[in-house]
């Protein structure tokens, strides 16, 4: 085992090479500055993500929320964080729905942009073999080794690829207790939600760091991996999806009608459970009963508030930076703009 200091840097220093070099090639080919309508403010596009932190974008087109906002809403999905920074930084974006970190990213390459909103607060979890969770119990973090006596193999978790928000949590959380994320344990890069789940269901991976509906399928599946420890007792204020507009959209009426929207998609979520979860279905593919109870999880926190993970961006921003992601390290007011919000 390493102190918590030893194993963070090791993370650092060891994944910012593997990260920068995948963004590379997607931003290769030049970051324009520009709206996203070609400077007419009459359509704004807006890049979004099918997944659970992303659930106000699908509440606000599923409820005709945009129908409220002076400009046609032109939605594009988009499968994953660095095709996002292609697009805005190819001038094609107006408003963007994704990571903290890939938020940042485009902050960072000189593209006038900041973020407005928040869409979700500590959504991640680290859930974890039931076994293991015994001895965690009894031993602390000393199970690692334990495990791993016992097992012949280290623990194995599977999540998300290096410098995604759930991959960040779990490295984060590791030095923190002094366990090195490079020796003490295993971590196996898994694309998406779904291959998460089949690794759990087949036994390849021990736990993950991972967001709803997860956790959720897995006590509907009566599975021995199970919820360990939520991002509330690791990371508060853990960031995840945020809401990230162009200056020029910030810079107009435009602004403060689309999170007033934002504002009704949160609040309709909280009193209207029933009807979200059919949002969830049709926007995600989740089935409805399904993403009904997943609503009911303690990582289902979802806000409009900026503010809410200001201290959670501050760890993320060090390790982006660290890791070689973003070329400055950025401070609250790099990423953050309140006025949009706060004038609502």
């Amino acid at each position: 085992m390493t102190d918590g200091r030893f194993s963070r840097r090791a993370y650092l220093g060891g994944a910012g090479a593997a990260i920068a070099g995948g963004l590379a090639g997607c931003l290769s080919g030049g970051l324009g500055i520009g709206s996203g309508n070609g400077g007419s403010l009459d359509e704004l596009t807006v890049a979004y993500m099918p997944i659970y932190p992303d659930l106000q974008y699908f509440v606000m087109d599923g409820e005709g929320y945009f129908d409220r906002i002076d400009a046609t809403i032109d939605g594009r999905e988009f499968t994953d964080g660095p095709a996002i920074i292609q697009a805005y930084g190819g001038g094609e974006i107006d408003i963007a729905m994704f990571g903290i970190v890939p938020a940042m990213i485009v902050i960072d390459r000189g593209i006038p942009a900041m973020v407005t909103a928040a869409n979700i607060v500590e959504p991640m979890g680290i859930m974890a073999d039931e076994a293991f969770q015994e001895l965690w119990a009894e031993h602390g973090a000393d199970a690692f080794g334990i495990w791993e006596d016992e097992r012949g193999e280290p623990f194995r978790f599977g999540t998300f690829p290096q410098g995604s928000v759930p991959d960040v949590l779990l490295r984060y959380w590791l030095g923190e207790i002094g366990v090195d994320p490079e020796s003490d344990v295993e971590i196996i890069e898994i694309n998406g939600a779904n291959a998460v789940w089949q690794a759990i269901a087949s036994a390849e991976i021990d736990g993950t760091s991972i967001m709803e509906p997860v956790p959720t399928i897995a006590e509907e599946e009566e599975s021995s991996v199970t919820m360990f420890l939520p991002a509330s007792e690791i990371m508060p204020g853990q960031p995840a999806a945020v809401t990230l507009m162009s200056d020029e959209v910030r810079d107009s009426s435009l602004a403060g009608q689309f999170l007033e929207q934002h504002v009704r998609a949160t609040e309709f979520i909280a009193e209207n459970p029933d009807r979200t979860a059919e949002h969830v279905e049709s926007g995600i593919g989740m089935p409805a009963e399904r993403a009904r109870r997943a609503l009911d999880s303690p990582l289902s926190n979802f806000v409009t508030d900026p503010r809410a993970i200001e201290s959670g961006a501050e760890i993320f921003a060090e390790f982006a930076y660290e890791n070689e992601q973003i070329d400055q390290q950025l401070s609250i007011d790099h990423i953050f703009h309140y006025d949009v919000y706060d004038a609502l």
